[in-house]
């Protein structure tokens, strides 16, 4: 049985991939702030016949990290990393961007996928797979995303370079599009975004990566959806 991490599963993208991977059979270590919000997905997921560990708890913390990846086991094939936040809401312009707040966005959204792909790496198996969520703001310069777009492009960066150092083992970085999320609602505060996809569209391109044999790299969800139209 496949054994995979996804953090940030307890709504949208990764609570879709979750009851995605867990109707293929595989054991899932889930994890997310909100507890109850937590329970909620694993109720789902479990009423779905998917085996599962979850755990509430903050991606910037350690002991957190330390326990999704004991949570797994000595074996692990997949790791995606999710969670991330955007930070103030509404986003302010980088020349009033509070530092404290800026800071507490890396930490989310860059230095806890790295810490845990660390902690991961020497249970990871051969060919298995890491995939850092991204977006399409870690390379366009969108006015009022300084704090959210640039944290987006170091770990852009941070994928590229584990890819080529960890060469046994398959490193993205997936750009999954605008999605209807309750981080892309905060993004638009007090606009409507019933428009945009829900997280469910680019589960096959996750599950493209995840079941396939794309070469390291960072990809949009639209370019690998639309390799199947």
């Amino acid at each position: 049985m496949p054994v995979g991490i996804i953090t940030g599963a307890s709504r949208g993208l990764g609570l879709a991939l979750a009851r995605a991977l867990a109707a293929d059979g595989w054991r899932l270590v889930i994890d997310g702030r909100g507890a109850e919000e937590l329970e909620r997905a694993v109720t789902e997921l479990r009423e779905r016949g998917g085996e599962l560990t979850a755990l509430a708890g903050d991606v910037a913390s350690d002991w957190h990290r330390r326990g999704l990846v004991a949570a797994a086991g000595e074996h692990i094939d997949l790791l995606v990393n999710n969670a991330s936040v955007l930070g103030p809401s509404p986003q302010p312009p980088l020349a009033a961007y509070p530092l404290s707040e800026l800071e507490h966005v890396y930490r989310v959204n860059v230095f806890a996928p790295l810490a845990l792909a660390q902690l991961a790496l020497p249970r990871l198996a051969e060919q298995a797979a890491i995939i850092n969520v991204t977006s399409d703001a870690a390379v366009e310069p969108y006015q009022g995303w300084g704090g959210y777009g640039s944290s987006k492009a170091a770990l852009n960066q941070v994928t590229a370079v584990l890819a080529v150092e960890q060469p046994q083992l398959r490193v993205y970085a997936l750009d999954p599009g605008d999605m209807r999320t309750q981080m892309h609602q905060e993004a638009f505060p007090g606009e409507d975004i019933s428009d945009r996809p829900p997280p469910e569209r680019s589960i096959p391109a996750l599950l493209e990566l995840i079941d396939g044999d794309r070469a390291s790299g960072r990809y949009r969800a639209a370019d690998l959806l639309g390799a199947h139209t």
